[in-house]
């Protein structure tokens, strides 16, 4: 069993769950910008559903899988950070949310970065 397949699929199907929500549910609830805010979330919450995919497919090719462990975990790490800040900020309208977004972006970035190094490495 694979880690990162299962939560590739969880954070995968998470996502059109929600973008259906924000498309469906939020209509009329919150502002146009406050969409817009939720639907960057749901963008990137399933680009890296997708790169925690891409992490276990390479976990079986590449014989460097502490590199490859760690970017699927900074992914998830991204996810929660950014696509759930941007998700409670759009539900609360606490703007101060908007501080933690970044810290998600910066882990994103970190994940790349480590396939990057492991992809060189393997």
């Amino acid at each position: 069993m694979n880690l990162f397949i299962i939560l590739a699929a969880i954070n995968g199907f998470l996502a059109v769950a929600l973008g259906a929500f924000g498309a469906h549910g939020l209509e009329g609830k919150v502002s146009e910008r406050m969409i817009e805010i939720w639907k960057t979330g749901v963008t990137y919450q399933m680009f890296h559903a997708g790169g925690l995919f891409v992490v276990a497919l390479l976990m079986e090719r590449f014989s460097n899988t502490g590199l490859l462990s760690s970017a699927g975990w900074s992914f998830l790490i991204g996810i929660v950070l950014f696509s759930g800040s941007l998700y409670i900020l759009t539900l609360s309208g606490v703007k101060i949310l908007g501080a933690i977004t970044p810290l998600g972006g910066v882990a994103f970035l970190i994940g790349w970065v480590l396939i990057i190094i492991a992809a060189v490495k393997g």
